[in-house]
């Protein structure tokens, strides 16, 4: 029998752990906010230009279809290997260019660069996301709102690491978002697996513990930030905050062993009772009494295996009930238009075409293409309206605690109302769609102090977006195609960015900085960046944003119509049949080897 070392670090808790980790250093993309202002006057960039680059960051972190189709025919590690190499390779080249230690590139090659760095989050995700969905499918919202809060959290927490290891070089910042998400992933690469197994009774409450210690986490970050803002850290002090970080970011590995420390002996004392009737076989035998013989060992493709609760059950057709073979894949053209119903296994063609994908494919453009487009201004919008640096890098921080309290929220909640009320899930993406139109409101009219506001109001929101929309896709869709269609979903982001963001934020900021320019007699010098000051910098570009926002939360109520029997349905009961089946194959293989 496995030791228990071997136990925790094989075991599916593990690779929960990792998959933590792993999250919590793959949200560079949200702190574009900080390092931008560098970018854009190392590089003498407009806002036009500076947000055509936001935008091939958001197109690289979102556009991962060729990331879902390597991972529907390749192991997690592989997806995983290429976000090492792709983050690296990416962030490592725009350290060297705003640093100057390379000719200034052209902007095409700028905009590569920063693709090639984001793109790292988008196979990072699928790699993570995807296989703990299917280790988890019955408590995929929790899975997924625990997953996307790390990344959510990822940028105070890489904030406050950056400032123990380089200070206040928001440089450096650029190189250290580029070297430590790589060695994360790297370390843990054969961690991230499927592991199928027998459904735990108390999985719902191991849960619970991790999203406690998160908490506790966010809470920390969120007084050590509101410090920070008022008084000046040293290296040293920003050393301890750091650490504490460091010891909240590996506490859930306590919940991990002592889960896999009650496994390992409850197979241990099984073990024992196995050797005792095995025991009294023989002496049965050995008395001249008849006994049944000893089951015989699995064959090499077995149904019956050892796992970290000691059994792994692969499904075939023999072993498991009609209706609960998985349903066949229709591949041909005539069948795109005739999906299966909903909850059932859609071919990646099928969910394309589909009325409730374009439904959330234009959901996903107005909300997320609206609440990415404040969060990749911040720093611009904070210095217009003449908000201080220290007080910049708080709002970047507290939109990433708050995105982390949306999405664990999201998920909980939402998982928690789909169970016990069958609340449908479409409904809270309406909801938080129109919370967030109060934000945009608040940036656009410049309310005294309102950044702050603004910036918990979209951070909530954003965060709260992304796990239900992700958990809706793996629901109505199915989990066979799921990695590619997610990322086909998330595509939305990147293309309402390069609208939201570059033709409407970045050309308006632009023209009223120009304007400013002409009325004050100032010309613009070559290389220089143009720099915009007042509340009308903005203010026309986010009541578009909220008009936009609030459009799509009129089109996700269709969505939520079209999917109203659905939800009221039991939409997990294949998944506890399928469970119960592996049981009753398990018991009955557990009776033989007894010799019952």
């Amino acid at each position: 029998m496995n030791s228990l070392g071997v136990q925790v670090v094989a075991g599916r808790w593990f690779m929960v752990f990792a998959s933590f980790l792993i999250m919590s250093a793959a949200g560079a993309t949200y702190m574009f906010g900080l390092y931008s202002i560098d970018i854009k006057s190392s590089l003498g960039y407009d806002q036009t230009t500076l947000n055509l680059l936001s935008f091939f960051k958001d197109l690289g972190g979102n556009f991962g279809i060729l990331t879902g189709l390597i991972n529907e025919v390749t192991p997690p590690w592989v997806a995983l290997s290429v976000s090492a190499v792709l983050n690296f390779s990416g962030y490592f080249m725009i350290w060297l260019a705003v640093t100057k230690r390379i000719s200034t590139p052209p902007v095409w090659q700028m905009c590569l660069y920063t693709y090639i760095g984001a793109n790292s989050q988008a196979f990072a995700n699928t790699s993570t996301l995807v296989t703990c969905v299917k280790n988890f499918p019955e408590s995929r919202g929790v899975v997924l709102g625990l997953l996307k809060g790390f990344t959510g959290l990822s940028g105070a927490i890489l904030t406050q690491l950056y400032h123990a290891v380089y200070g206040n070089d928001p440089k450096s910042l650029i190189l250290f978002i580029g070297w430590l998400p790589t060695v994360i992933s790297l370390t843990f690469l054969r961690t991230i697996r499927v592991i199928k197994v027998i459904r735990q009774p108390n999985e719902l409450k191991v849960f619970y513990n991790f999203l406690y210690i998160s908490l506790g986490l966010a809470a920390f970050l969120m007084v050590i930030i509101i410090f920070e803002n008022q008084f000046h850290f040293s290296r040293t002090e920003y050393g301890g905050s750091a650490a504490v970080v460091l010891i909240l970011l590996f506490l859930p590995l306590v919940v991990v062993i002592k889960e896999d420390y009650d496994v390992w002996r409850g197979k241990k004392s099984q073990a024992m009772n196995e050797s005792t009737s095995e025991l009294k076989i023989i002496t049965e035998k050995s008395s001249g009494e008849t006994a049944a013989p000893p089951m015989s060992p699995p064959s090499t493709d077995g149904t019956v295996a050892t796992t970290e609760l000691g059994v792994d059950f692969k499904n075939t057709d023999e072993s498991l009930p009609t209706s609960l073979k998985q349903q066949e894949s229709i591949s041909s053209f005539k069948n795109v238009f005739r999906p299966p119903n909903r909850g059932h296994d859609y071919t990646i063609l099928q969910a394309l075409f589909s009325i409730d994908m374009l439904i959330l494919f234009f959901t996903t453009f107005c909300g997320i293409g609206g609440t990415m487009t404040a969060i990749d201004n911040l720093g611009q919008i904070g210095m217009s309206r003449g908000y201080p640096t220290k007080s910049i890098s708080t709002l970047v921080s507290l939109i990433s605690i708050w995105s982390f309290l949306g999405r664990v929220f999201a998920g909980f909640a939402s998982e928690i109302f789909l169970k016990k009320y069958k609340f449908p899930r479409p409904l809270f993406l309406t909801l938080t769609l129109l919370f967030s139109c109060v934000g945009h409101l608040l940036i656009a009219f410049d309310v005294p102090n309102g950044l702050y506001i603004a910036s918990i109001i979209i951070g909530f929101c954003l965060g709260a977006q992304w796990p239900l929309f992700m958990a809706i896709i793996s629901e109505v869709f199915g989990l066979k195609y799921y990695s590619t269609l997610f990322n086909i979903g998330a595509t939305a982001s990147p293309i309402a960015l390069y609208v939201l963001n570059v033709k409407v934020a970045g050309h308006l900021y632009d023209r009223e900085a120009g304007r400013q320019m002409a009325s004050s007699g100032a010309i613009k010098k070559a290389g220089s960046d143009l720099n915009c000051s007042g509340a009308d910098c903005f203010k026309l570009a986010f009541i578009i944003i909220t008009a936009v926002t609030f459009l799509g939360a009129i089109v996700s109520m269709i969505l939520v119509v079209r999917t109203k029997k659905f939800y009221r349905s039991d939409i997990y009961k294949k998944f506890r049949e399928e469970a119960n089946a592996v049981e009753m194959v398990v018991d009955r293989g557990a009776g033989e080897m007894a010799g019952l």
